[in-house]
């Protein structure tokens, strides 16, 4: 396979859509700054090639038809995006779960994961949930957790369900996504110090668009990449209500080492387990610290905090909590709702995923100690044993 390019993944999106307006130039910096950290540090294998080459030329594409379509419908800039609920981490501390229940309600409105890759012509009330552009992401889901099946036990999304802001943020070359699927520390370090600014603004955009067909509520959102850029998300989206999910960071650590190591290990022979363990397990401390400075210096946007505990013990009590935070109330029909949705989709629904810091050459007593400020803070549950 030829070194990836900018020019050359830049050409094939054009070619693809017949269509040459990416918007605003801001993505480019990232765009250029992936494509040489990939092409230096990612040792893909032929199928990581292939499919990494895919994936950044198709949200070239995405990003062209977004931009298209609101050159052709401008009307779409006036659409309002209000007080969207935004779930910004920790990782692997339920949001997942948390997002599809919220998804129940029926004045919530979710980014679902085809349409965050697909998304113009934006979706109708009669095609959000099924057709052609469904199906085809539902096939491509299909066959990566085919691939490698443990995916489906560690995570699992439904092509009509709800899925991470990430799957926008790629579009505009600022996401984790990126990362997590190759390893790359260079464009890791740059993301961190780079004004994400431009990403949430995208990732607005694409919400314009989203919901100008006509599927409406109130913006259910999620991704952990939130908790390292909140001044960007509450300077795009300054009326959000951010929630903050807690869990024993020595459970998070061994968790998020295990779905990277899987995930990536679909595209690439290398072994990264080391660059796994330490990678992750600072960007989890330098999501708390970023939280905590957040918290100090933005009084006026308060977190909502939730205990992954008492999420797993009583979901719809939690969420009732959840909502009255947020001034609204869960009313009767959401509740059965997201009841009916708990009971027919247990936590093993896909498997179990089994996990154990020590798989990743981290001690357990270490991590404990690393994050026992953050633990006490927040009164954090200790888990007796990994799940």
């Amino acid at each position: 396979m030829p070194e990836l390019l900018p020019d050359d993944v830049l050409a094939e999106a054009c070619e693809k859509t017949g269509l040459d307006d990416f918007g605003p130039d801001d993505f480019r910096e990232g765009l250029a700054v992936l494509c040489e950290s990939i092409n230096g540090e990612a040792r893909l294998n032929e199928l990581g090639e292939l499919a990494v080459r895919d994936t950044v030329v198709n949200s070239l594409a995405n990003r062209l038809r977004v931009f298209d379509w609101i050159r052709r419908h401008p009307e779409v800039a006036r659409e309002r995006i209000e007080a969207p609920i935004v779930v910004i981490g920790m990782f692997r501390a339920g949001t997942t779960f948390l997002s599809q229940l919220l998804d129940q309600d029926p004045h919530n409105r979710a980014l679902l994961r085809w349409e965050a890759s697909d998304s113009a012509p934006p979706p109708s009330p009669a095609n959000f949930r099924s057709g052609p552009r469904v199906d085809a992401a539902r096939l491509s889901n299909d066959m990566l957790e085919e691939l490698n099946p443990r995916m489906t036990a560690i995570h699992h999304e439904d092509a009509a369900g709800p899925t991470e802001c990430i799957a926008v943020m790629s579009q505009d070359f600022k996401s984790l996504s990126w990362e997590a699927i190759t390893n790359v520390s260079a464009y890791s370090r740059w993301l961190l110090t780079s004004d994400q600014g431009s990403a949430y603004e995208y990732h607005r955009s694409t919400l314009q668009v989203l919901q100008s067909g006509g599927v409406r509520g109130q913006w259910t959102l999620k991704s952990p990449h939130h908790a390292l850029a909140l001044d960007a998300l509450t300077a795009v989206y300054p009326d959000a209500r951010l929630v903050l999910l807690h869990r024993d960071p020595v459970v998070l650590c061994a968790s998020v080492c295990s779905l990277i190591s899987t995930l990536s290990g679909t595209f690439s022979d290398a072994d990264h387990t080391a660059y796994v363990a330490e990678h992750w397990t600072a960007m989890l401390e330098e999501s708390v610290k970023r939280i905590e400075a957040f918290r100090a210096a933005h009084p006026e946007h308060p977190i909502v905090d939730v205990q992954y505990a008492d999420l797993l013990d009583d979901p719809l009590g939690t969420v009732d909590d959840l909502y009255a935070a947020c001034g609204a109330e869960l009313d009767p029909g959401a509740r059965d709702a997201m009841a009916a949705y708990v009971t027919a989709h247990p936590k093993t629904e896909f498997g179990t995923h089994g996990y154990d810091p020590a798989e990743f050459g981290l001690d357990a007593g270490e991590l404990a100690e690393r994050f026992a400020g953050y633990v006490d803070r927040y009164d954090v549950a200790v888990e007796s044993r990994l799940k």
